[in-house]
Formats: structure tokens, sequence, C-alpha cells
């Protein structure tokens, strides 16, 4: 469901009540500083407006939709100057549907960057798969999606996760490398389940950690863990082996000397303690197993993972 605020199909003037050409409105989610939100030409949410939304000459902002709940709106002159800057604006919606209906949770709509799994593998709309590869304007040669509509994704990955890659580096500002049509990579859940941060806020619970886990598990989109293992000769369990040995025999040049020989007696000829005793080498047969890795995969099943835009 979808509704709209005041300010569509308005006409913004400045001080001096001439039309504000050249400004700027920019959407926000509702008390944030400065995450974009998406606004729509039509109800059904699937065209997006740019973001900023540039105004005409005569200073116009046409009609447009916006998910229900509430939204910030800033609009800036091309001086610079704010004349509206206004959080928790009450979205009036739906704008579908009778009368008589309850009202809508805003939670239930997805926003820019939320997570979807769907049952299917191709491109839906509204959406790009969370696959490492990159998005960015029409002109930027992104590999996942190059259109207009990933800006509002663009500024929210840029603002969200700092390790992920920007064409050419990291400049001014999020809103600056968009304009100069770079890319950003998406995050990659090729192959991976999803795991929740080992704090998200709170202190970390230590039941991922970076011994086990192979990096720090308190980083957005760190990526850890192996499909198998191979044993080491560490993760084998300690044994000594202990016992006796009754009965033991030395071999030289074909003459045996029992162990248990009574002191000064004679075997074969030989005196024990006399005489010149070799070294026997043994061999046997190679026992265990061949060091194949095990398998460590939890029982999982697949969809694509897709991010909204």
């Amino acid at each position: 469901m979808a509704g709209t605020i005041s300010l569509s199909l308005s006409q913004q003037l400045d001080d001096e009540g001439k039309p504000l050409a050249g400004g700027k409105l920019y959407f926000y989610r509702a008390g944030t500083v400065s995450t974009p939100q998406n606004a729509f030409y039509d109800a059904n949410l699937t065209l997006p407006l740019p973001n900023p939304f540039l105004l005409d000459a005569a200073g116009r902002i046409p009609q447009f939709f916006l998910a229900d709940g509430s939204i910030k709106v800033v609009l800036i002159d091309r001086h610079g100057n704010t004349p509206i800057n206004a959080d928790n604006v009450l979205v009036i919606g739906p704008s579908g549907g009778g009368g008589g209906g309850g009202s809508v949770d805003p939670t239930t709509v997805l926003q820019t960057g939320w997570l979807q799994p769907i049952y299917g593998t191709g491109v839906v709309s509204g959406f790009v798969r969370a696959n490492g590869r990159t998005i960015g304007s029409a002109t930027s040669g992104a590999t996942e999606r190059a259109n207009a509509d990933t800006q509002a994704l663009f500024l929210f990955l840029y603002e969200q996760d700092t390790n992920l890659s920007v064409s050419g580096g990291r400049g001014a500002s999020a809103a600056a490398d968009y304009a100069a049509n770079k890319t950003i990579a998406l995050p990659d859940f090729r192959g991976r389940v999803i795991a929740g941060l080992d704090d998200m806020g709170n202190s970390a619970a230590g039941r991922l950690t970076a011994t086990y886990f192979g990096t720090s598990a308190t980083v957005l989109g760190a990526a850890g863990g192996e499909e198998s293992q191979t044993i080491q000769t560490a993760n084998l369990p300690p044994y000594t082996p202990a016992g006796t040995n009754a009965g033991h025999f030395l071999k030289s040049a074909g003459v045996v000397i029992t162990a248990n020989a009574t002191a000064g007696s004679v075997i074969d000829g030989v005196q024990p303690g006399t005489g010149s005793l070799t070294t026997v080498d043994f061999s046997g047969t190679a026992q265990g197993g061949t060091s194949t890795p095990f398998d460590k995969t939890q029982p999982t099943m697949l969809a694509t993972i897709y991010i909204k835009l």
C-alpha cells in the first residue's frame, strides 16, 4: 500500500516569491540523518523518482507516492539554503483500496537495503541479486544493474559498509561518487548462509569468534567458515601407550638372546653383555585413513538472496 504527502503536485517559491528553480528534494527514512528512502511516480511503487529530485524551472514537484508510514523530507535551494527540513511526516494513504480498513503497518513494506530470499534465479523488478557484482548509474558500466533506480541502494550500501569496493576508490561522498558514474560492489551471499552479527548493539555473545569463524564476527558483511575440514595431528585426542613387554628378544647375526637370560649364562656360544648387537629395522602395514577432508555443511536448501533497490 502507498500514499503521499502534501508536497506532491506543489510549487515551491523562494523568500521573494520566485519559483524555486533548481531546488533539490531529498527523501530520507524517518528518524535518520541521511538514510535514503525511495519515492515513486506510481502508486504500485515500481517507478522510483531520482533521489534527490530536481525541481523544474517553475519550482514544481510532480505527483509522487511513498510507502505507508512516515518519511523525512529535505528541500535545498540552489544556494544551499534549506527551506524545508521535516522529519516524521505522516504519509497520507493508503492510496489504493476501499475505505473502512485498518491501518497498514509500515514495517511490512520492504525498504532500500532489505534482504529478501526468493525461490527463483532471475531478475526481479525492484531488486538486485546479492551476488558480489556491481550497481551504478545508467552509464556506470555496472555488472548487475546500471540504471538510475540504483541510486538509493548505492547511497545506502556506501554508508553502511565501507568495505564494499567502489570503482576508482571512494571520493568525497556517496552522492558525488554516484554522480561520477562509479560502481559499488553488492554484498556477496553466493553459497553462504546468513548469521547475526555477534554483538548487534549488545556486547559480543562469543558464539562466533575469530578463532573458529576466521575473522571478526562483529563487522557487517564479514564472511567466514569453511565447507570442509581436514583433521590435523593437533586435533587428535592425547593418548600415551602403556604396558609390559614380556619375553623381548634381541637378534644379532642369527644369534637370539633373551632379555630374561640368567646373568653369566651362555646362549648359542654368546655370553650376555658381550658381542656386537645390531639394530634391526621394523616395517609394517600403514594404518589409518588418507587425510580426506570431511563435510561440515549444515542441512541447507538453496534460493536466491535479493536486496531491495
